[in-house]
């Protein structure tokens, strides 16, 4: 069994960044700018903004965060979002989910500009994709895109179960895999026997937000398990949607929590930011 480091690999795209970011400035006086949008007081979105302010300053980047109460009106939301979309200094919008409920998620990422839309949420990134055309990329599928790639992990022709269907990590992941010649299934919420499926897979990639969900009878001899969940326990440890312990046992190769994807996110976030400034340029 190998563990898929991503720390190590997250660590190698910024230093990546940090050298093209230096190369931007002094050929053509650019410098990306990242805008985030908070909307709340949810903990762990605290947590995800302050790291990504911390990446972003760590290869230089120009960053700002603003930080809205969640009272706040879609409109007042819109009005900033159309105020970044027409600076120039930002390249990269981020609108930090989940939003409180009185938001229409869907009509609030739509508001972005495509070219500024480093999430690749937008309807119009997510169409390209799906139709293989250059395009922005939801960060976590393309950080999962680059392990196998520097993992040498071949996907053409590999029998891939998806674990989940959502707008951010599964319908994005299974595109990506599909571009890549897999083939997919992708399993959800109302999958009658979800064991059926990931029983029989190559390869699993697992993202639903529910703690040790895959169980080592769930996975074949030497498979290859991806494993995008991060769950805090109550008594405050952090595990996977995978029994670790038991199913790393069967793998060739697996993904730790933490450490495994959750840093390739915020790579994917430089990375897709990056090529955003150097589109400007």
């Amino acid at each position: 069994m190998q563990l898929i480091d991503g720390k190590s690999l997250a660590n190698k795209v910024q230093t990546y960044v940090t050298t093209e970011v230096e190369k931007l400035k002094q050929e053509k006086n650019i410098v990306p700018g990242l805008a985030v949008i908070l909307i709340g007081d949810d903990p762990a979105s605290h947590a995800y903004v302050k790291m990504k302010a911390k990446a972003c300053e760590k290869v230089g980047f120009y960053s700002i965060t603003h930080h809205m109460p969640d009272t706040i009106s879609q409109n007042e939301i819109i009005a900033t979002i159309e105020m970044m979309n027409s600076n120039p200094r930002i390249d990269g919008i981020l609108v930090q989910l989940p939003l409180p409920q009185h938001v229409d998620t869907d009509k609030i990422l739509e508001v972005i500009d495509p070219k500024k839309d480093v999430d690749g949420f937008h309807p119009y990134n997510v169409g390209r994709l799906v139709t293989k055309l250059d395009c922005f990329v939801a960060c976590t599928p393309l950080g999962v895109m680059k392990m196998f790639e520097e993992y040498n992990i071949e996907l053409k022709g590999q029998d891939v179960c998806v674990v989940g269907a959502s707008n951010i990590v599964g319908k994005p992941m299974a595109a990506l895999l599909l571009n890549a010649d897999a083939t997919v299934t992708v399993t959800h919420i109302h999958t009658k026997d979800l064991k059926s499926h990931t029983s029989i897979a190559d390869i699993i990639i697992v993202g639903v937000g529910v703690p040790k969900l895959i169980k080592e009878d769930m996975v074949k001899e030497g498979a290859i398990v991806i494993d995008i969940g991060i769950n805090r326990l109550d008594n405050g440890n952090l595990v996977g949607d995978v029994d670790f312990e038991a199913v790393s046992k069967k793998c060739s190769y697996i993904t730790p929590v933490p450490g495994g994807v959750g840093p390739m996110t915020i790579a994917m976030l430089l990375s897709n930011t990056l090529k955003a400034a150097r589109e400007r340029a």
